[in-house]
């Protein structure tokens, strides 16, 4: 039998090392790299909420400048300092938006439509997924709008004038009804701020006789309840999805970014048309939301738009949802 000494093996060993390591000081042929992709998974998360299945559906994202166009009542540095405290963009107000499809079981209901792809080039995802999510237009029942800004009811007709969901009745809160369709409000209002007005005839004007009106404070849908959330705009709502011994509440526009408005629910976003009266509001409604411990979705808030609210000095804080596979 052939026999190898500690001498050799030493020796053997050390050859070995050396060849590796000249391999690896080689040059090496290149491998072609990966494209970068660019592109996030599909934005759609399912909540239960007793019986009923609620689905969050993203539209995107709004990117505006952190500016003093967009804040009344506080500084750009305050809002600066705020956001950097939660580490956050400082630069861009990070704005996403998502609608709500609530299965009921009986109806498919959709709350607000979103942009239809009309409101910013990183906003225009939502029917890419609606189908990702197993939705087609056509099945849509109904759809209850929560006020007339653009970035919540484009969707329902958008530049090219087709309805989208031609199936789906549309509920709209009369209130807000009220204001945007008034002749005389807009011709009372200057021409360069009557954007809202225009638009609001665009989407409506057509299909007018078909629209269904509701008061605020009454059940929409089997499980759907709005609840009047005045500020924003004069007949913006809020809506409360109940099954059994569940329920959630969107707020819908009652917040903007929750890193400012939910933390700091006196300071006025723009846009707020009664900026008193939807500070009022914000803090009702978070209140609610804490006293009863209940899941809460706000339209702009980090995707999926939704979790708890706890009390916290003079402001509120948010708890996002923990992503979960499993309804």
């Amino acid at each position: 039998m052939h026999t190898v000494d500690r001498r050799t093996l030493i020796a053997g060993a050390a050859a070995i090392t050396a060849a590796s390591l000249a391999d690896s000081a080689a040059p090496r042929a290149a491998h072609a790299k990966a494209p970068l992709s660019g592109n996030q998974a599909p934005g759609y998360y399912r909540f239960k909420i007793g019986d009923i299945e609620v689905t969050a559906i993203n539209d995107g994202v709004w990117l505006p400048d952190v500016g003093p166009n967009f804040f009344r009542n506080f500084s750009v540095e305050d809002a600066q300092k705020a956001l950097s405290e939660q580490f956050q963009r400082t630069d861009k107000l990070v704005v996403p938006i998502t609608a709500l499809m609530v299965n009921t079981g009986s109806k498919l209901v959709l709350i607000d439509a979103c942009t239809g792809g009309m409101f910013t080039p990183t906003s225009a995802s939502f029917m890419t997924n609606l189908a990702a999510a197993g939705f087609d237009p056509k099945q849509v029942d109904t759809i209850i709008v929560s006020h007339f800004h653009g970035d919540h009811i484009n969707g329902i007709r958008p530049k090219d004038g087709q309805l989208v969901f031609p199936n789906a009745e549309i509920k709209v809160p009369e209130p807000e009804w009220a204001h945007w369709m008034d002749d005389g409000k807009m011709a009372a209002t200057p021409e360069a701020a009557r954007g809202n007005f225009n638009n609001s005839r665009r989407v409506f004007g057509p299909i007018a006789k078909d629209i269904t009106r509701f008061e605020p404070g009454k059940e929409v849908e089997t499980g759907i309840t709005s609840i009047a959330a005045y500020g924003h705009t004069p007949g913006h709502c809020a809506f409360a999805i109940s099954s059994g011994n569940q329920s959630m509440m969107t707020i819908v526009d009652a917040t903007n970014n929750a890193y400012l408005f939910v933390r700091r629910p006196e300071w006025q976003v723009s846009f707020d048309m009664d900026g008193p009266m939807a500070v009022e509001t914000r803090k009702r409604l978070l209140d609610r939301a804490a006293a009863d411990k209940m899941l809460v979705a706000g339209y702009h808030w980090p995707f999926p738009s939704a979790g708890h609210i706890t009390k916290e000095g003079s402001g509120y804080r948010l708890h996002p949802v923990a992503w979960n596979p499993v309804l």
